[in-house]
């Protein structure tokens, strides 16, 4: 294989994969894209910073229509990673109401998302269930 790229920028692929984002020095706004300038305080200078690895459901979507060549149905949720909200599916879960809630707690995953004709892998990321955890409703 010639390798693995991630998907999107902010995610890293090292021995522990974790996600990264922009941190205005003037408020401490997090952002996921390259910024200008903050969205809340106009400042121009950002920190790269690491975001936790697990977090918790505050909401979340069954998706049952998407655009052709999509599977549904899937899971589309807001996670809280140590105060930082990031948009991520739900992956390794089944996507219904008995198996997905608020206050769920999930840990960040990485997935293959194909491969080029060169041998380059894609690699996208999710969050799936903490396994330890029985949790009840």
């Amino acid at each position: 294989m010639a390798g693995r790229i991630p998907l999107v920028d902010y995610l890293v692929l090292d021995n522990e994969p974790h996600l990264v984002a922009q941190e205005c020095t003037g408020c401490g706004a997090r952002y996921f894209d390259r910024r200008n300038a903050c969205a809340n305080c106009f400042a121009t200078d950002f920190t790269t910073v690491p975001i936790a690895t697990e977090g918790t459901v505050r909401a979340f979507t069954i998706v049952a229509f998407a655009a052709p060549g999509i599977p549904t149905p899937f899971v589309a949720a807001v996670v809280d990673c140590g105060g930082t909200q990031v948009r991520a599916n739900l992956i390794n879960v089944e996507p219904d109401a008995e198996h997905v809630h608020d206050g769920m707690k999930v840990r960040l995953a990485t997935h293959s998302i194909g491969t080029d004709s060169e041998g380059t892998e894609a690699i996208g990321f999710g969050f799936e269930p903490v396994s330890d955890t029985k949790e009840q409703r």
